[in-house]
């Protein structure tokens, strides 16, 4: 049975408890379910179906079980590892206290131009469904996330690629 794992946007300890999201998930049919730190990672089995149907699934057992549905964007197991085995960041130099960032998208912009930058943050290239990104802290606040907003809308999640390790290896 493939393994997955589900990306959930806006997910914090502040407006979801584990437990009950673990939960919504079980409720689903899914198994073998666990929730890897707590900005809504949740790791499962289920039989191979697409993309789109298991994240409608889990949208509407969270609904159910939480009474709001969080963004959905699930990913096989499979397919974080070859992302790490294929070390989508060593093409790039970049400073050793960059935050390394793969942010899900449904669907990338036809014919945009690579790499962007902004105050210390940047898009550096698009694999399939995955923005690969980094950024140094700045006191400038969120200026990676307002980046990426801008270029690609709000239907999307972002992690640390240690965070992608993490659940790849779940």
């Amino acid at each position: 049975m493939p393994r997955y794992v589900a990306f959930l946007r806006g997910v914090s300890p502040m407006n979801c408890k584990m437990a009950e999201l673990k939960q919504c998930f079980e409720d689903a049919g899914f198994s073998n379910v666990r929730t890897i730190l707590s900005s809504g990672n949740v790791v499962f089995d289920a039989r191979a179906a697409s993309l789109p149907k298991l994240e409608q699934r889990a949208q509407e057992a969270m609904q159910e079980g939480l009474d709001r549905a969080f963004d959905t964007h699930m990913r096989t197991t499979a397919e974080l590892q070859a992302l790490l085995d294929a070390d989508p960041f060593a093409a790039f130099k970049l400073p050793a206290d960059a935050k390394r960032i793969v942010t899900f998208v449904r669907s990338a912009k036809a014919g945009l131009k690579l790499p962007i930058e902004q105050d210390g943050a940047r898009i550096l290239a698009l694999r399939g469904g995955e923005v690969l990104g980094a950024y140094v802290r700045s006191d400038k606040g969120p200026v990676f996330m307002t980046l990426l907003e801008r270029t690609f809308g709000k239907d999307i999640t972002t992690r640390t690629l240690d965070t992608v390790r993490k659940c790849a290896g779940a």
